[in-house]
């Protein structure tokens, strides 16, 4: 399969972007090879309308509606994945009842306000980026976002547990980590500045190893573990801008 395809799939599995398919198991093992290029596309389209000029007057209108673009336009897939995670990591010291929970599709109080927290800091963010007028941080924050989730599936590829999480988990090999990284930093040096782009990523380290240890004390990691590190990464990059930008 050439690569272009390979990214249109993955795209299309990732978001609304591309049309969506039924993907083979060893296509899966590919869609970790794309996730820096699919926060680019998808980070472009949330702020092409804005950058345009909608609602350019109201900063905060427009930080609100960029995230509801971005939930649309990934169904909410990695915002589904912090709600579980937050509220299953409240039994872990106990794993067998970890697992129970964090498969449950109901939200509970915790799953909730890890949304209330993670949305509202999107907002607040995002609104610090629309004022300096820094469409290219907005950019940046979704593809960190994604590779957060590479960096993290390598950390974690011996603990991942049957299902779709790991033929997912299993393409984060060393190379792709190293790779998505590289190309990360390259882009934030660009689009965000040197100093700016250092503190985001510490501050992305410093948010996912949390869910390493995590992972390691509950046997295992799933799809829900990811998710959770796109949605670090994404409020690490504003971080990383409002302190250092």
């Amino acid at each position: 399969m050439g690569f272009f395809r390979s990214f249109i799939n993955t795209l299309g599995f990732l978001t609304r972007l591309a049309p969506a398919r039924i993907m083979a198991e060893d296509e899966m093992n590919r869609c970790m090879v794309h996730l820096p290029l699919v926060g680019a596309v998808l980070g472009a389209a949330v702020a092409l309308p804005f950058f345009l000029g909608i609602f350019a007057a109201s900063p905060w209108v427009q930080a609100w509606l960029m995230v509801v673009l971005s939930l649309y336009l990934t169904r909410g897939l990695h915002f589904d994945g912090l709600a579980d995670v937050c509220d299953a990591v409240t039994t872990h010291a106990d794993p067998a009842r970890f697992w129970t929970v964090i498969k449950d599709s109901r939200a509970g109080a915790f799953g909730v306000i890890g949304l209330v927290m993670a949305l509202g800091g999107q907002i607040i963010l995002f609104h610090e980026m629309l004022l300096a007028g820094a469409f290219g941080a907005i950019v940046w924050a979704f593809i960190l976002g994604r590779t957060a989730a590479v960096c993290l599936g390598y950390a974690v590829r011996h603990l991942t547990r049957p299902g779709l999480g790991k033929l997912y988990i299993d393409g984060a090999t060393l190379g792709v980590a190293l790779t998505a990284s590289a190309l990360t930093f390259g882009t934030g040096v660009f689009l965000v500045g040197p100093l700016a782009t250092v503190g985001a990523i510490v501050i992305a380290t410093l948010a996912i190893m949390p869910l390493r240890g995590l992972a390691e004390h509950v046997g295992g990691a799933n799809g829900d573990f990811l998710g959770c590190a796109v949605i670090l990464g994404e409020l690490s990059a504003g971080l990383g801008f409002v302190l250092l930008g």
